[in-house]
């Protein structure tokens, strides 16, 4: 497959166009799904973009490890920024920069290149493009493909924990629950309408690849900076499926976790939260959620808070023009007694 941070830049911007139209419409090539070769727990992680999804792996993976499980972080956004807080701020070569490299110096990829531990947590970055030069998903679809190069299925890990964003919604975003390359989903949400939206459009999308066969299910939700208003976990009642844990919003979370600080440390204040959170994510089963139509989400909220009194009022002619519409004559023509 040409990655498409591979092709050259087209001579003008009508051709750049072009490529990248052609580029959209080339479905994703297969990803040969294999079993792992030891029972691993295969979990990928959803949620709006900044809602605390790294934050809430880094310290799960952390405290699993802990526990005495050998567990794999594996970043798929293209900010490349999941294994930050683990890494107290240093930034992972991605898997996609560093094959470019190696393949321009004609060298293989090691997984010393792309994998890096610490106290027992194993993290690693898929990447992405530039902006504007490729598509994220697509980066995701080939990050895989060097992953089972560097022999993904034979790993034995007890967690493989798997960071995607939630509010992108092209096929390489998609690939675990559409090609049951996990056995469940966490969704990772708030207490506000943009984040239950992506939380209910992931849920829409199991929802779908169940009816065509799929058997990859949603296990929960972890309510992030939690400030007690309920909207999150009355989403979570509506479509079917468990709230895993309830991280407040606390300030000791917030500044810790902005200076690149792990909270979930067994023995810390915040030790227990993320060790019930541990156990919950290993047992919780994988659901069949039954998704709400834009009312039932709206109706999760107070009506002024969303708009939901607003009623539609169609526009007209005139109000498109900005002044009084002349009819013009029709040029159709109409035949009597046909």
């Amino acid at each position: 497959m040409n990655a498409p941070y591979d092709r050259p830049i087209a001579d003008s911007p009508e051709a750049y166009a072009e490529d990248l139209r052609a580029e959209a419409s080339i479905e994703p090539d297969t990803i040969e799904v294999v079993p792992a070769k030891k029972e691993t727990q295969i979990i990928a992680i959803y949620g709006k973009g900044g809602i605390g999804k790294s934050f809430t792996l880094a310290n799960l993976s952390y405290m699993m490890a802990q526990q005495g499980k050998k567990v794999l972080l594996i970043g798929c956004d293209p900010k490349s920024d999941t294994t930050s807080l683990l890494f107290g701020g240093k930034a992972c070569p991605t898997i996609i920069e560093t094959s470019t490299k190696k393949k321009l110096a004609g060298e293989e990829v090691q997984i010393g290149d792309v994998c890096f531990k610490r106290d027992g947590v194993y993290g690693m970055e898929l990447g992405g493009p530039e902006v504007g030069r490729g598509c994220g998903g697509r980066g995701i679809i080939h990050g895989f493909e060097l992953l089972e190069k560097l022999g993904f299925h034979d790993w034995g890990f007890d967690y493989v924990l798997l960071d995607f964003l939630g509010d992108v919604v092209c096929g390489g975003f998609g690939l675990p629950i559409a090609r049951d390359m996990c056995q469940k989903v966490i969704i990772v949400g708030s207490n506000d309408l943009q984040s239950l939206y992506v939380a209910n459009n992931v849920c829409s999308a199991v929802e779908y690849f169940r009816k065509l066969g799929g058997n990859v299910g949603v296990a929960g939700m972890v309510v992030n900076k939690d400030d007690g208003t309920g909207e999150a976990a009355a989403f979570a009642e509506s479509v079917g499926i468990p709230v895993l844990s309830a991280i407040p919003a606390n300030e000791d979370i917030r500044r810790k976790s902005a200076n690149y600080q792990i909270v979930g440390i067994p023995g810390g204040e915040w030790g227990p939260m993320f060790e019930q959170l541990a156990e919950q994510v290993a047992i919780a089963p994988p659901l069949q959620p039954a998704p709400l139509d834009q009312d039932g989400l709206l109706n999760l909220f107070d009506g002024d808070d969303v708009g939901r009194n607003v009623v539609l009022e169609p526009a007209t002619v005139e109000d498109m023009c900005g002044k009084a519409a002349v009819e013009k004559p029709s040029l159709e023509v109409f035949y009597d007694n046909v």
